[in-house]
């Protein structure tokens, strides 16, 4: 069924009800239960069945009016006084029965298929519903009539068929706002993304609070209001259920929506504070037991979830708020605010009142603003509760919840603080850079979308703003400890507190975009924002300035991440930041020794031995200087850090530096964990670069243990993030391991061709950092695969960069990977002993991955030069090594290659059903080839053999399976 109107993110809904109608035409009738919140769109739903239905058949169709709930039977007087056009039957009697309605219903379809259509059929009084219940119940095979109703839950038609209606997806939801937006100066994306929030995927809140933007708050030009405006038809339509609830039912649920005020978005409440906020507000014990406890008394509107109560509906909580006369609202937050400071100044919750309250389980809850928290966070608690009764600006409270928003507390709760204090500040400047501190705060608690919706608020930057910035509110305090989350392989931040200064509102925005954005943006942005910040903030504009040389790594920008640096020495750092600034520069520079010498007084960071920024530091410059041992310890160090101190943003960066440290340490499985929970966390926490860089990790873990699909979905997912953002890091990565991938499958062409670019000099060249790590792979895959003579003079030159790379890193295992790229490049008389040195280096250096590969090198070399039984040991060691990695698709090609050289291997129990059963091991491996689609010349690259031996082979092949062409190979071999 398609709709007159455009319906975003509704086709499969308008598929079913395009179902109802074919069926009903065919004369077999139905019904059916639009269910969902006020202003999804099942109106429009609805509306679209009719118009769709109209041309073919009668409709009835109603509204159900609340105003007379209470008149039995006006439900079904308002159907059938509305029937098809040219009729206006009488209205029913009171109490008409089901069979009465039924007949009715059938003389309107007078033998056409009948659509019946109610809207807001909950709203109906009780007697018109339990009729058109019963009736809808009736229609099936045979049946002329089909029942479309709409309804806020499913409860109050039980039994019917329910079609539920989420939210709109992000897709969606975008293309209904660009819609809404069209013909306007356009749209600011930070101003799209707060409108797309608020809105949560209802169709008529976006389009409310959509149309009451003027075209400076859409573009940008101006703040926008807070809270948005727009959303009161839709607040109004939920509030509706409250006029039917007891008076103390509204009570509780006014409390329950109040206490939720000082909690980080989606917490809920605290059920014993509501438990107190009840008792003191006189409500009876066994309404607020069986409302907080046993879920039940409310209709449904509240849920308990361990110790927190929850509205079943986001927007529930912000209705009872907008429907509750304004003296109510600020009794409820002064009755929180007192019970909240009380409990504060006693030193935090006392145990009695949960030993009194029913059903609490024991287990430890989620820490929110005030269960199981210190008394500042109590303190910081009952001031959000009385700035939300404060009636206008209040410049005393607003400077106490400032000054309140400190560590121990958490971002979320300093978050929220802050942009309560924002609106209590009497002038626009102040609430701008109030405004800048909490999403700050938002960013630091894992929360990049509140951020964004709090920086839209600031408004763009002016002097005034700035003034107001540096008078000292705030001044740039530091709180020691707290760090701001690095990223990425690269150099990280030092810890900062809120601090209010001008450039707050830029550096939050380059932060942000670091983690979600184009780096390119992030770098300059926040190179923009440290010299703002750093007569009032020092330590932050430090961070910002770390933060774009992070940046430039990223996007693989030398030349950027050195001009950071260099800005950096110009401004004041602790010793370890210094260290670290100047290490990293000389390294960058060509001066490695000094740069080296520098890094290794980085290991062991002073200050804080608990600091993740600095702990991160340690691990970013133990991978640079090569020793992956130290960076596996720093990583882990810092990840324990972060789990034990946070900030939540910085939870993706640590599991991702760990990850990358253990796949250097050659920790293929410990990698793969963690960066499954580093993913898992960057989507959390919004940050798909983060999640770019872990896919990254991911694929080269899967390019070892496989499988090989695993390793093209992470790399695809990591090109796919890589690219709009201009991450050359990741994408660098990725390839690599996509190349690695081809290796084990026996494809050296493919990996040679996706590795050349990245090593050669031109315009397409991997990350300065990482790509030299991928030359041993190249130099295998192009050697394998039949390398040119320019070719071998690229290689050469390649192979002497890892060389000088070799000479200066401490990473245990480059010179086993050096001696084992000059052994493939070395004639036949020294390639020998090339290739026993580089088995000497790994004895030495462990790594059982890469000694296994250098084994199967060695192995695959002496087979081909027909040294067969030589070649078994080192072939025979490679399978072991592989099989103890749980490499896969290398333990296979390893077997294959022992089976070449005549000596069984893996060979499959259910090897009698096989169709090659009965040929030679080189005749299988051939076959298999050749069913793959190989050419002959391919198949004699992939195993070492001429194209002449393959040609032979393939003839006995067809001759043994009595088949006469690759085709019939192919079909006898598919799966």
């Amino acid at each position: 069924m398609s709709s007159p109107l455009r319906l975003y993110g509704r086709d499969d809904e308008l598929a079913t009800l395009g179902n109802l109608l074919a069926l009903l035409r065919r004369g077999d009738g139905g019904a059916l239960v639009l269910a969902a919140p006020p202003g999804l769109g099942r109106t429009a739903l609805l509306r679209a069945a009719a118009e769709t239905h109209r041309d073919r058949g009668p409709v009835l169709y109603a509204t159900a009016a609340p105003a007379e709930r209470a008149v039995p039977c006006s439900g079904l007087g308002t159907l059938l006084g509305v029937g098809p056009a040219g009729s206006s039957p009488a209205a029913p009697p009171a109490g008409i029965t089901p069979d009465a309605l039924a007949g009715r219903l059938r003389e309107f379809a007078d033998g056409g298929p009948l659509l019946v259509c109610v809207d807001d059929a909950h709203a109906w009084d009780a007697s018109s519903r339990a009729a058109l219940a019963f009736v809808a119940r009736g229609p099936g095979a045979g049946s002329r009539i089909a029942f479309l109703l709409s309804a806020a839950d499913g409860t109050a038609f039980a039994g019917l068929p329910t079609l539920h209606l989420a939210p709109l997806d992000g897709a969606a939801a975008s293309a209904l706002l660009d819609r809404l937006t069209a013909g306007t100066d356009g749209l600011d994306p930070v101003v799209r993304a707060e409108l797309l929030r608020e809105a949560g995927g209802n169709p008529r809140l976006l389009a409310g609070l959509t149309g009451r933007l003027t075209p400076d708050q859409l573009a940008g030009r101006t703040p926008l209001p807070w809270p948005l405006p727009g959303g009161e038809a839709v607040l109004a339509a939920h509030a509706e259920r409250l006029d039917d609830l007891p008076d103390r039912t509204r009570t509780l649920l006014l409390l329950a929506a109040a206490a939720q005020e000082h909690e980080p978005e989606g917490a809920g409440a605290d059920a014993l504070l509501l438990l107190r906020a009840g008792t003191r507000a006189g409500l009876p014990r066994l309404l607020l037991d069986r409302a907080l406890f046993d879920g039940a008394g409310t209709g449904g509107l509240l849920q308990r979830v361990g110790s927190r109560v929850h509205f079943a509906h986001r927007l529930t909580a912000r209705a009872v708020l907008h429907h509750a006369p304004w003296a109510r609202r600020r009794a409820a937050h002064e009755l929180l605010a007192t019970l909240l400071a009380e409990i504060g100044d006693r030193g935090g919750p006392d145990d009695a009142p949960a030993r009194e309250a029913p059903g609490l389980p024991d287990a430890p809850e989620p820490r929110t603003a005030h269960t199981a928290a210190a008394p500042s966070a109590l303190h910081l608690a009952a001031l959000v509760q009385r700035a939300c009764a404060a009636p206008g600006p209040d410049a005393a409270l607003a400077a106490g919840l400032e000054a309140a928003a400190i560590a121990p507390v958490q971002h979320a709760a300093r978050s929220a603080a802050l942009a309560r204090a924002a609106l209590l500040s009497p002038g626009p400047a102040l609430r701008a850079v109030r405004f800048a501190a909490a999403a700050e705060q938002a960013r630091l608690a894992g929360d990049p979308a509140l951020a964004r919706a709090l920086l839209a608020r600031t408004g763009p930057r002016t002097a005034d703003a700035d003034l107001a910035a540096g008078r000292g509110a705030g001044g740039g305090a530091t709180e020691p400890g707290e760090a701001d989350p690095p990223a990425g392989l690269a150099p990280v931040g030092a810890g900062t507190g809120i601090g209010l200064a001008p450039g707050l509102a830029p550096y939050v925005h380059g932060m942000l975009a670091l983690r979600s954005g184009p780096v390119a943006d992030a770098h300059e942005v926040l190179l923009a924002a440290a010299p703002l910040l750093a007569p009032h903030d020092p330590r932050r504009a430090i961070e910002a300035l770390l933060a774009a040389a992070e940046a430039a790594w990223a996007a693989g920008d030398a030349l950027g991440y050195l001009d950071a640096m260099n800005r950096l020495a110009r401004s004041p750092a602790d010793e370890g930041v210094e260290h670290y600034r100047a290490g990293m520069s000389a390294v960058l520079e060509g001066r490695t020794a000094e740069g080296h010498a520098r890094l290794r007084r980085c290991l062991a960071p002073g200050g804080d031995p608990g600091d993740p920024a600095a702990l991160l530091r340690a691990c970013v410059v133990a991978l640079v200087l090569g020793d992956v041992a130290a960076a596996c310890r720093a990583g882990a160090r810092a990840l324990a850090a972060v789990r034990t101190k946070g900030p939540d943003a910085l939870l993706p960066q640590a599991l991702e530096h760990l990850a990358y440290a253990e796949l250097r340490a050659g920790r293929h499985t410990g990698a793969r964990a963690h960066a499954l929970e580093g993913l898992h966390a960057a989507r959390r926490t919004g940050q798909p670069n983060s999640s770019a860089h872990l896919h990254a990790v991911l694929a080269l873990a899967a390019s070892v243990e496989g499988p090989a699909e695993a390793c093209a979905a992470h790399g695809d997912a990591a090109l796919a993030g890589a690219g709009p953002h201009g991450l050359a890091q990741a994408a660098t990565l990725a390839t690599w391991a996509r190349a690695r991938a081809d290796l084990a499958a026996g494809r050296p062409g493919e990996a040679a061709a996706r590795l050349a670019p990245l090593i050669k000099a031109g315009p397409g060249r991997g990350h300065f950092a990482t790509r030299t790590l991928a030359v041993p792979c190249w130099v295998e895959a192009a050697v394998l695969g039949g390398r040119s003579p320019e070719e071998t003079r690229e290689l050469h030159a390649a192979v002497d960069e890892f060389a000088a790379w070799a000479v200066r890193t401490a990473d245990p295992g480059a010179p086993a990977q050096l001696a084992r790229c000059r052994a493939l490049l070395a004639p036949a008389d020294e390639a020998d002993a090339r290739y026993a040195e580089a088995l000497a280096h790994h004895e030495r250096a462990g790594g059982e991955f890469e000694q296994a590969r250098t084994r199967l090198l060695y192995g695959q070399w002496l087979r081909r030069r027909r040294r067969t039984r030589e070649a078994r040991d080192p072939l025979r060691d490679a399978l072991v090594g592989f099989q103890r990695c749980s490499a896969r698709a290398w333990a296979d090609r390893a077997a294959g290659e022992l089976r070449a050289a005549g000596e069984p291997a893996g060979e499959r129990p259910d090897s009698a059903g096989d169709p090659l059963a009965a040929l030679t091991p080189q005749q299988q491996r051939i076959a298999r080839c050749v069913a793959e689609g190989a050419t002959n010349r391919e198949v004699a690259l992939r195993l070492s053999l001429s194209p002449r031996t393959v040609d032979h082979h393939l003839r006995n092949v067809f001759a043994a399976l009595g088949i006469r062409s690759r085709t019939e190979l192919a079909r006898l071999l598919r799966p």
